[in-house]
């Protein structure tokens, strides 16, 4: 007589069960392999969708590998969901490269908030950057007017957050007011990672606790280091993730400790390549993350975030 199967069964999370959707390298460190990492160091269990898996980042001359379609997603979160393992308390996403697939991850959306309605959604808009695009021009719309209304905290850069509000972002004053724009739309949490204003480099960011209540805002003075680094902007949205849910009234501590946190890899990946001989001004640097692990466990809390009043 044949035995019964044994049924497995995924122990809930005390830290948070994270459901994160972005690409995949086999060599190098951007997408998923920026995130997971930091997000599995600071307690959290990720489960990771990888929206492409291609051999190494687009940075490089040549790159060969696959692309997930939007029913493949929707495939794997069925698999999921059919053997009741879809319970998340967060879901990350970071680059997407086509509208179908945006579309098919709003559709994840409504499926994990069926099953949790607190479930945090933490999206990093990338389109582009220092005013060139590079996603087709019609996925901002879709970003725009279906996904910015369903996030619980954005993470677009300068020029990203410029193409959601559709305000030039020339001023700290105007940073701020991008974020209302992004509140009045849905997310309570809103950080612009890096703007540049007069030559030097701000973190903005915003907490509207209260719809009636203005946002308490923040800004992070950030140093510039002369070097290009890839994976940085995937790192530092799953570290505000990290951090945000343990700090979840105070997203200016969360920021810093974030902040500290990369700012202590990418100096450490500096000084790393120049050891080495590499002239770091010559070309995009693959990030050190394993090798700062300890700065993501437990940053030294370098930068400080001043309040608005």
């Amino acid at each position: 007589m044949a035995s019964p199967p044994i049924l497995s069964l995924a122990l809930p999370s005390n830290t948070g069960r994270v459901l994160s959707i972005q690409s995949h390298t086999v060599q190098g460190y951007v997408g998923n392999k920026s995130a997971v990492f930091p997000l599995q160091l600071l307690g959290y269990d990720v489960d990771p969708i990888n929206s492409v898996q291609f051999s190494n980042h687009t940075g490089y001359p040549t790159f060969k590998g696959q692309v997930l379609n939007g029913q493949q997603l929707l495939d794997l979160v069925e698999g999921l969901e059919a053997n009741n393992l879809l319970y998340y308390t967060h879901l990350l996403t970071g680059y997407i490269g086509s509208v179908s697939f945006l579309k098919s991850v709003l559709e994840v959306v409504d499926k994990l908030r069926s099953i949790n309605p607190n479930l945090t959604y933490v999206c990093d808009p990338v389109m582009g950057d220092e005013g060139k695009l590079y996603v087709p021009e019609d996925l901002v719309s879709v970003y725009r007017e279906k996904v910015v209304p369903v996030a619980s905290m954005l993470t677009p850069n300068q020029f990203e957050a410029e193409l959601l509000t559709e305000l030039r972002i020339g001023s700290e004053t105007d940073g701020r007011k991008a974020c209302n724009i992004l509140h009045a739309a849905g997310p309570s949490k809103v950080v612009i990672t890096s703007i540049n204003i007069d030559g030097n480099l701000l973190l903005i960011g915003s907490h509207q606790k209260d719809k009636e209540q203005a946002p308490e805002q923040f800004k992070i003075v950030i140093p510039k280091i002369p070097a290009y680094f890839t994976g940085t902007g995937d790192l530092m949205t799953a570290l505000l993730l990290g951090w945000s849910n343990k700090y979840p009234d105070n997203l200016d501590k969360a920021a810093e400790l974030a902040v500290s946190s990369l700012q202590a890899l990418l100096q450490r990946t500096l000084n790393d390549y120049t050891i080495a001989g590499f002239d770091s001004k010559s070309s995009s640097l693959e990030i050190r993350l394993i090798q700062s692990q300890d700065d993501i466990r437990q940053p030294k809390l370098t930068f400080k975030a001043h309040k608005y009043t």
